[in-house]
């Protein structure tokens, strides 16, 4: 289904940020940092309620298994109303793929939607067009060009963002989510019913760490307020713009919590 999503289904990216305090993840004390320097962040909008979606949620779990690639599912909303509630959906990543759009200054808000590094959008079972639309987007100003590292300590995690390699590129807001990895659904009503669909590295929780002044800066993140039942990854990215309009992926990094 690549329906234009229909205008009066507006989201507000709420202000209030997630808890998730519903427990903190045994974790040994040692320190791991994640992989550095990504190629590319990758979105998918996707939604259990959608039959053209399992092809991209399976694009999704192929270039998650890719290090140089960080790819996250963000369930959408607004199909809900079609015979089955997206168990995963939040209608802040509905309003995440709307600004996204406004940015562009289109109207295409569809499912399956994958956004690259924040600019450019393509159908998200067309990996062939993903690649294309990574070495399109890395050829930006600024396109993953900030150098992003985390480590876990304890019960922490220790996020530091450097410099950026371009000059041109001074300012950004550092963001972190958690996600779980694979999330198999059993879908019993609507457009895929009968079906069980594993989604992959599927946001749970996101929470803004702070704002990036174009000189290394560290912080620090208590697990607790991250983690909740079926956690076991986080990523932490560096974009340009706001919450309300996002811009360009400046930088990433990914680690497991387990």
């Amino acid at each position: 289904m690549t329906a234009m999503m229909a205008s009066n289904l507006v989201s507000r990216w709420s202000g209030a940020l997630w808890s998730g305090a519903l427990g903190i993840c045994a974790i040994v004390a040692v320190i791991r940092p994640a992989e550095a320097e990504p190629r590319a962040v990758v979105e998918l909008f996707t939604s259990q309620g959608c039959s053209s979606c399992p092809p991209a949620d399976q694009v999704i779990g192929d270039l998650s298994k890719d290090p140089s690639i960080i790819a996250l599912s963000m369930p959408i909303d607004y199909w809900d109303y079609l015979g089955w509630k997206d168990t995963l959906a939040d209608s802040r990543f509905s309003a995440r793929q709307r600004a996204y759009s406004r940015m562009r200054g289109d109207r295409e808000v569809y499912t399956p939607q994958v956004v690259v590094n924040g600019s450019t959008h393509v159908i998200g079972s067309d990996r062939a067009g993903i690649e294309s639309a990574i070495g399109q987007t890395d050829k930006g100003t600024g396109v993953m060009s900030v150098p992003v590292t985390m480590s876990l300590a304890g019960k922490q995690i220790n996020v530091s963002v450097a410099a950026s390699k371009e000059s041109a590129v001074s300012s950004g807001e550092v963001w972190i989510c958690s996600i779980t990895k694979s999330v198999p659904i059993a879908i019993s009503r609507g457009e895929n019913r009968g079906q069980q669909i594993t989604y992959h590295n599927v946001v749970r929780n996101l929470l803004k760490v702070g704002d990036w002044n174009g000189r290394p800066e560290s912080w620090t993140v208590p697990l607790e307020n991250l983690t909740r039942d079926g956690v076991d990854g986080a990523v932490v990215y560096v974009q340009d713009g706001s919450r309300e309009k996002p811009g360009a992926m400046l930088g990433a990094a990914y680690t497991s919590l387990h």
